[in-house]
């Protein structure tokens, strides 16, 4: 699993042992405090607020634990600086704390995501039920709930707190007893402790100023090109067309989003390449080809989005590719999990325990080992408190969903919260092996099940609910494991931990429907022809749909080309699997090549080239680029995410922009 590193490792090694022993570790209440609740909200309510564009735009977020831990880093070190200066005496700033700020941030806005705005919740809605088509078998009118503050509100304070206490007796095993890496939980524990070490100080003080100057750029850049997207959705710099009219028909063209260029700077290249790939594969060919069949395998005059034409192929071999690399990985992280625990069972059971002579060096790392098991053992939560909070909250949501939503009756409620604690360590361990959380496949399968169980009266409904439920508690157990690998390293309290996921999932419950509601109001959400078409509102639904009528109403050779892509995704991760490293990296994800399928190949532009800047950077100075990289991404992607909330104010007061459209040529 590799050496556990943190901060004393950095020490000079005649204070390494008394450092360790001497270092302060302040009680669990004093981790959690004001200055870095009210931090939290306000990173929280911005982390929101880009998760909610990227989810309404294309459907890929990228992980802002770092932007988190560092902006979180950033604040409160300016405040107790300030104030200080000022003469006031200020507890200091622990990486205990600055652990809990993260904690607390990633909660809120994780919600933006298993919230469902951007997906089953928004599938629910009349616009998804409009551009499936009142005509469409199994797309009823009574099948439509349109967002509203109220029950979204309510829908998430009783399904997103029972994943975190579905697996807390078992955080012990997971961290300490199985020793599971938590890749990204490690590494923001190593960045956290990295922070407060004077070397690390300073260099979090240039990334911080790094950040700052490309957030400054993107929101200059995000306002100017407000000034000349004229009226409507085909003007300015958002719609021109870069590479001629013939490709830009296509989608194919630079739309000068910083928000995309940052994701791409950002995700792996391997992401980008493959996001590239899936655009040139559908927008380039596929699309074309089957568009000079049309007449014969679908009616030519059928509008761009009716089911029947195009837009069908679009959308279902869409999902073909996302259920094929989905039911691949959750197969295989299942095979993984129960391979791992079948080894260290036979591990435990027959292996002699060797007590060899441990060199000063060793003793050291084991020292370290047992002051983070002290600290993360000393502060417990009770197993009565978890599975009592488990039992009534289940209980209290059992009695509430089905008064939110009717087709989802509560005997099929408390049927998913008696499996979830098994599918929610599923998830969590496959989580700390992989990095990979599988929540949304999870949600899909609730879906396609309590879909069909349900039947035609009321299952679109009730599947897309269930999905919801399945989400919001495998989701919220694999980052509540993640932060308890984070402070093990850290040294923060399992227990503040806990408390302060607590808190950022009761902020998220607000901020996350609030945040989208200032889209909702703001915005035209899911024209197809607009800037916020959220993608998976109209998949998600479909999914729903296809679980009770099956696949009858497909256009003509629709199944054998959506058979064809799902093997074809099975076959692409068993490759990525069974070949050699360096054969594999080269290998695209299915996941990734689906999304451009349906949404369109101008972000897979940005992010490429978002790719290649970080190609070429790290080609220079390999090192710079590692410091700054994330922190250049976290910046274009933030200054265009503020820039969201003027741009939503301007729109509610029906204020145009000033320049009409001279870019767009279309």
């Amino acid at each position: 699993m590799g050496t556990d590193i943190s901060e004393p490792l950095l020490l000079p090694d005649s204070s390494k042992i008394q450092a360790v022993d001497a270092e302060r570790i302040p009680e669990w209440k004093d981790q959690i405090t004001i200055r870095g609740l009210v931090v939290s909200a306000l990173l929280g309510t911005l982390f929101c607020i880009i998760t909610h564009k990227l989810n309404l735009t294309v459907g890929i977020i990228p992980s802002l634990n770092v932007a988190a831990g560092l902006l979180g880093f950033f604040f409160v070190k300016s405040w107790v600086g300030l104030l200080s200066s000022l003469g006031f005496t200020i507890s200091p700033f622990t990486k205990q704390e600055n652990t809990v700020i993260q904690t607390c941030v990633v909660a809120c806005y994780g919600l933006a995501f298993s919230g469902g705005f951007g997906s089953y919740l928004i599938a629910m809605d009349e616009r998804t039920y409009e551009l499936i088509g009142p005509d469409y078998p199994g797309n009823r009118a009574e099948d439509v709930n349109n967002p509203g503050l109220a029950w979204m509100i309510g829908f998430l304070f009783v399904v997103s707190f029972l994943g975190l206490f579905s697996l807390v007796p078992l955080r012990k095993v997971m961290v300490m007893d199985y020793k599971l890496t938590y890749p990204s939980g490690t590494a923001t524990a190593m960045l956290i402790n990295s922070f407060h070490t004077n070397t690390g100080a300073e260099l979090a003080g240039k990334q911080v100023t790094c950040l700052g100057k490309h957030l400054s750029i993107s929101l200059a850049w995000s306002c100017f090109k407000w000034f000349f997207s004229g009226i409507g959705d085909s003007c300015g710099f958002d719609n021109f067309p870069s590479f001629g009219l013939t490709l830009f028909k296509n989608t194919f063209y630079f739309d000068f989003s910083p928000t995309y260029v940052g994701c791409g700077l950002i995700c792996p290249h391997i992401v980008n390449c493959s996001v590239l790939l899936g655009a040139i594969v559908s927008w380039g060919f596929l699309w074309p080809f089957i568009s000079q069949h049309a007449g014969d395998w679908y009616p030519a005059d059928l509008g761009s989005n009716d089911f029947k034409g195009l837009y069908g192929y679009k959308v279902f071999i869409a999902i073909s590719l996302i259920l094929g690399d989905g039911l691949y990985n959750l197969i295989k992280i299942i095979a993984i999990t129960i391979r791992e625990i079948c080894n260290k069972s036979t591990k435990e059971n027959h292996l002699p325990i060797v007590r060899e002579f441990q060199d000063g060096e060793t003793s050291e790392l084991l020292l370290e080992q047992r002051k983070r098991d002290e600290v993360f053992l000393k502060d417990r939560i009770p197993s009565w408190f978890a599975a009592s909070g488990y039992v009534g909250l289940a209980a209290i949501s059992t009695a509430t969903i089905p008064i939110i939503f009717p087709p989802l009756k509560w005997y099929l409620v408390l049927s998913s919260y008696v499996i979830a604690p098994a599918l929610a360590f599923c998830n969590s361990y496959g989580t700390g092996l992989t990095d990979w959380s599988l929540a949304s496949t999870y949600g899909k399968i609730g879906l396609f099940i309590i879909a069909s169980m349900v039947g035609s009266n009321g299952g679109v409904v009730a599947g897309l609910a269930a999905c919801g439920v399945m989400m919001s508690i495998v989701s919220t157990a694999a980052d509540l494991m993640q932060d308890f690998k984070t402070g093990y390293l850290t040294l923060s309290s399992a227990k503040s931990m806990f408390v302060s996921q607590l808190i950022g999932t009761a902020m998220g419950c607000v901020i996350a429907p609030l945040t989208f509601w200032m889209f909702w109001t703001a915005f035209d959400i899911g024209a197809p022809d607009g800037p916020y078409k959220a993608p998976y509102a109209v998949i998600f639904r479909e999914m729903a749909i296809l679980g009770i009528e099956g696949f009858s109403e497909l256009p003509k050779h629709c199944l054998a080309m959506c058979c064809g892509f799902f093997i074809a995704a099975l076959v692409i991760n068993l490759l990525r699997d069974v070949t050699p490293k360096k054969i594999s990296q080269f290998i695209p994800i299915p996941m990734a090549m689906a999304v451009p399928f349906y949404i369109g190949a101008y972000f897979a532009i940005d992010m490429f080239v978002g790719t290649v800047i970080l190609y070429i950077w790290e080609r220079i100075n390999r090192k710079d680029a590692e410091d700054y990289a994330g922190a250049v991404a976290s910046g274009l992607i933030c200054g265009d995410g503020i820039w969201t909330i003027p741009s939503a104010i301007l729109s509610i007061f029906r204020i145009n922009p000033p320049y009409a459209c001279t870019l767009g040529l279309l």
